[in-house]
C-alpha cells in the first residue's frame, strides 16, 4: 500500500516513513497539493481542514497530513499549534527566556495525523509524549524544539537521544503507529 504525505518538511517525512515501513506501507511526498493551514488553537481542526482541501468525493489515492506542537504547561499550552511560527521568530532561546525562573518545566508534544482516501472520509490519529523543557539547548540531532525537550523517563533531550530513539518515542511516531495499525485492520 502507498500513501502520499502532503508536507514540505523532509525531517517529518523521514520520521513518518520509517514508522510506516514497519507496517509495509510506502510513504511518498506529495508535491502536487499544498497543505493549507487555518489559524486555530486546535490541531485536529487544522488537520481536518487541510485534508478537506486535498480530498474530494472521487479521490483515488490515500493522503496524510500532520500537524504538531509543543505545549508548555506553565505557559498555558504556548506555543501549541503556533510552534512552527514561534520557532522561526523567537527560536529556542526565546522559549528559554520565557521559561526563565519557572520551576514547573513540564510540557508535551502532540501530533495529529489525518488520513483521507477512497471510502475512508477523514480519520484522525493522535500521539502525545510528555516531558519537560531543558535549561539550555543540548544535542545536535533532530529538528525544531528537539534540543530543549526531554521526554519523560529520560535525562537527555530528543536531540541528544538521536533519531533512532526519538522515532520510537515521539508524538509523531505514536500518531503514525496508530495510523499504521488502523490501516492494517481496516483496509
Amino acid at each position: 500500500m502507498r500513501i502520499f504525505f502532503v508536507t514540505g518538511n523532509e525531517a517529518k517525512f523521514r520520521e513518518a516513513s520509517s514508522v510506516l515501513k514497519e507496517f509495509g506501507i510506502d510513504l511518498l511526498i506529495d508535491k502536487s497539493h499544498k497543505k493549507v493551514e487555518i489559524q486555530s488553537d486546535n490541531l485536529e481542526d487544522i488537520v481536518s481542514n487541510a485534508l478537506q482541501g486535498i480530498c474530494s468525493d472521487n479521490v483515488s489515492d490515500y493522503y496524510v497530513v500532520e500537524d504538531d506542537g509543543l505545549f508548555i504547561n506553565r505557559l498555558n499550552g504556548f506555543p501549541g499549534p503556533y510552534s512552527s511560527y514561534v520557532y522561526k521568530t523567537i527560536g529556542l532561546t526565546g522559549i528559554l527566556k520565557l521559561m526563565n525562573d519557572i520551576d514547573d518545566r513540564t510540557a508535551y508534544f502532540k501530533s495529529v495525523v489525518g488520513l483521507c482516501g477512497p471510502k475512508v472520509g477523514i480519520k484522525l490519529f493522535t500521539g502525545v509524549v510528555s516531558g519537560r523543557i531543558a535549561m539550555e539547548p543540548r544535542g545536535t540531532e533532530g529538528f525544531g524544539f528537539d534540543p530543549i525537550f526531554i521526554p519523560e523517563g529520560y535525562d537527555k533531550t530528543f536531540a541528544e537521544l538521536g533519531i533512532g530513539i526519538k522515532n520510537r518515542l515521539s508524538h509523531r511516531a505514536r500518531a503514525f503507529k496508530s495510523l499504521g495499525n488502523w490501516l492494517l485492520n481496516n483496509l
